[in-house]
C-alpha cells in the first residue's frame, strides 16, 4: 500500500510542472517583462514535466515498444523533413538562384542595364500608376530590384492616392515615373498593347542618374539626310541619342569655320556633295586636339575627306558592296549586305551573331599607320557570298575577277590616335615641327607616332611645363543608310549607330545601347499544298496505319 500511496504521490507531484509553465507565461504576459520570476517559474515547470515524462515511460517501459521506436523514428523523420526545407527557404531567400531557359534572354536584363543599376550613386524609385499589376512588368521590376537594394518601385492606384498622382502630374491610367531625389521623369505609358520596356526604363534611368550631359553635332549643308523627320531622314537616330543624355544640334561648318569647343562627337552623316577646303580642315583640326568623328560614307558620292582619311590609313573604295547570302533567307537584295560576324571592339563586342544590314554600301581598305589603332566593326561573309561590284551599271551582278574584289569586304572600322597635348611654355621652348603627315603627303607613313600641330583652337589647358594624352577617335561607314528612319529599329541596326557615338563621346561609365529582346518566330509557314497534305496524313493516313496494324495483330493472334 505505501509503494502504491508513493507513486500516486509522485504521480500528482508531477503535475506542478505544467502548473509551474502556465504561473510563468502568465506573469510574463501580464507584466509585458520577461525578467527573473517568470523565466524561474518556466524553468522549474519545464525541469519537473521532464522529469515526469521520462520517469512515466521507465516505469511503463514505453521506449522499448516497437509503437514508440516507430513513433519515435516518424517524428525524428518529421522534424528532420522540417528542418531540411527550412534551411532550403532561408537560402532561397538570401540567395537568387534562377535560371532563364529561352533563346533570347527574354526575362534576363541586358548587361548594361545590370551595370547600371549596381553602381546607381543615390535611391530611385519607380512609381507606377495604374489599377492593375501586369506580370510581366512586375517581373522587369523584379529583376532591377535584384540587382541593387537602391531600387525601389511601387504601383499607386491614382484614385485610392489622388495627391500623389498630381505630384507627378498623372494624366492617364498606365504612366511611369522614375524619381530619384528632387529629380522625376516620365518613362512611358503602358496598356495592354504595350509593356513596360528596358530599353527606355534603362535610358531614363541613365539621364536621371547622370548630370553629365555630351554635345552632338551633326554636319549641314551638303546634302546629308536630314534630322526632322521625312524621307530618308535620321529623326530616329536622333531620338535615341537624346534618349541616352546626348544633346543633338546641327552644324554649318561653312558658317562657324571650326568645330564648336563643347563638341564631344561630330557626325557627318550621307554626304552627297563635297565639302569645302576650309571645312575638310576644321575637321581635322578638331581630331588633332583629341575630336571624336563619325563618318557614314555612301557609294557614288566624294565629300572630299580623302586627306583626313589618308592620315587615318583609310581609303574609300569606290565599288559596291554585293552580298548574296541574304537574298535567299531574309528577302534582302545582292545590294543589302547582311553582317553577322563584328570585330572585338567595345562597339560590337555584346553582338554576337546578330544580324545588321546595310542598303547600297561601300567597302573600306585599311592599312596600317604609325601611332593609329585600327579595329575593323563590320565584315561581310567570305567569297563567293559577298564581293565588291565594279560594275555598277550591269543588271546582272556577276564576279569578274580582273576588276572586283572578293569578300570578305570590311564595311565599318573604328581608329584611335593618341595625341599629346602640351602648354604653352613647352609648345614654346620645344620648336620642334609636327610629325604629322599634311594633307599633301597623302597618308605617307611618319617615322614617329602623330602628335598635336600648331592649331588656332587651343587644346584643354593643362598645367605649366606639363603634358597629358588625349585620344581622338574615329568612326567610318561605308553607308548611312542603315541609320535612316524605318531601318534604325530593325535588327542591330540602331545598336551600330548609338553604341558608335556612345564610344567616340569617351563616356566609359554611359552604358551602350541595349536591343529590345523578342521572342523567336517559331512559326512554319506552309504553302497550301503542304497544309492539305499534312491533313490528308493527320485525318486518313496515320488512322489507317494503325487500324492494319490492329488488323494483323489481331489475324496472328486469332
Amino acid at each position: 500500500m505505501k509503494i502504491v500511496a508513493k507513486k500516486k504521490l509522485w504521480k500528482y507531484l508531477f503535475w506542478l510542472g505544467p502548473f509551474l509553465i502556465a504561473v510563468g507565461l502568465t506573469v510574463g504576459l501580464v507584466s509585458e517583462q520577461w525578467g527573473l520570476i517568470p523565466l524561474a517559474f518556466l524553468i522549474t515547470g519545464i525541469v519537473i514535466s521532464g522529469l515526469g515524462i521520462i520517469w512515466q515511460s521507465y516505469q511503463s517501459n514505453w521506449w522499448r515498444r516497437r509503437s514508440t521506436q516507430a513513433g519515435t523514428n516518424a517524428l525524428v523523420a518529421t522534424l528532420a523533413v522540417l528542418v531540411i526545407l527550412g534551411l532550403i527557404n532561408f537560402l532561397g531567400t538570401r540567395y537568387h538562384l534562377r535560371a532563364d531557359l529561352t533563346e533570347t534572354q527574354l526575362f534576363t536584363l541586358a548587361r548594361q542595364s545590370r551595370e547600371l543599376v549596381k553602381v546607381l550613386p543615390q535611391p530611385v524609385k519607380v512609381w507606377v500608376f495604374d489599377i492593375n499589376q501586369n506580370p510581366q512588368d512586375r517581373e522587369l521590376l523584379e529583376n532591377y530590384q535584384r540587382q541593387s537594394s537602391k531600387f525601389k518601385f511601387e504601383y499607386i492606384n491614382p484614385q485610392a492616392r489622388p495627391g500623389l498622382a498630381e505630384k507627378f502630374g498623372v494624366k492617364d491610367y498606365g504612366e511611369v515615373y522614375l524619381e530619384s531625389g528632387d529629380k522625376r521623369q516620365l518613362v512611358q505609358t503602358i496598356n495592354e498593347n504595350q509593356r513596360l520596356s528596358e530599353v527606355k526604363l534603362t535610358s531614363r534611368l541613365q539621364q536621371l542618374t547622370n548630370s553629365t550631359t555630351a554635345k552632338v553635332y551633326l554636319l549641314q549643308g551638303h546634302g546629308e539626310h536630314q534630322l526632322s523627320p521625312g524621307k530618308d531622314a535620321i529623326s530616329q537616330a536622333v531620338q535615341g541619342l537624346g534618349d541616352k543624355n546626348f544633346t543633338t544640334s546641327p552644324l554649318n561648318l561653312a558658317e562657324t569655320s571650326k568645330v564648336p569647343q563643347d563638341a564631344a562627337v561630330v557626325i557627318v552623316a550621307g554626304p552627297k556633295r563635297e565639302l569645302f577646303e576650309g571645312e575638310v580642315k576644321a575637321l581635322q583640326e578638331y581630331l588633332n586636339r583629341g575630336g571624336s568623328l563619325l563618318l557614314m560614307i555612301d557609294p557614288n558620292t566624294d565629300p572630299k575627306l580623302n586627306s583626313l582619311l589618308q592620315e587615318w590609313g583609310v581609303r574609300l573604295d569606290n565599288r559596291l558592296a554585293v552580298d548574296v547570302s541574304g537574298e535567299s533567307v531574309v528577302g534582302l537584295g545582292p545590294a543589302t549586305p547582311l553582317v553577322t560576324e563584328y570585330g572585338q571592339h567595345p562597339i560590337t563586342k555584346d553582338f554576337a551573331n546578330g544580324n545588321s544590314f546595310y542598303p547600297v554600301a561601300r567597302p573600306l581598305e585599311i592599312t596600317s599607320v604609325p601611332g593609329v589603332e585600327a579595329t575593323p566593326l563590320l565584315r561581310t561573309k567570305p567569297y563567293p557570298n559577298s564581293w565588291a561590284e565594279s560594275d555598277l551599271q550591269s543588271e546582272k551582278l556577276e564576279f569578274n575577277a580582273d576588276k572586283d574584289l572578293k569578300g570578305p569586304l570590311t564595311l565599318g572600322v573604328a581608329l584611335t590616335r593618341k595625341q599629346a597635348a602640351k602648354s604653352a611654355s613647352t609648345s614654346q621652348a620645344s620648336p620642334t615641327p609636327s610629325p604629322l603627315p599634311s594633307p599633301t603627303t597623302q597618308g605617307k607613313a611618319s617615322p614617329t607616332p602623330p602628335a598635336s600641330p600648331a592649331s588656332p583652337v587651343p587644346p584643354p589647358s593643362p598645367t605649366p611645363s606639363s603634358q597629358t594624352a588625349t585620344e581622338s577617335r574615329l568612326v567610318v561607314f561605308g553607308n548611312s543608310n542603315f541609320a535612316t528612319d524605318g531601318l534604325f529599329q530593325q535588327q542591330l541596326n540602331g545598336d551600330v549607330f548609338l553604341n558608335s557615338v556612345t564610344w567616340l563621346s569617351q563616356q566609359d561609365q554611359q552604358p551602350l545601347s541595349i536591343r529590345p529582346k523578342e521572342p523567336k518566330n517559331r512559326r512554319i509557314t506552309l504553302t497550301t499544298t503542304q497544309a492539305n497534305l499534312l491533313i490528308l496524313s493527320s485525318l486518313l493516313v496515320l488512322p489507317l496505319i494503325g487500324l492494319a496494324a490492329a488488323v494483323i495483330i489481331w489475324w496472328k493472334r486469332r
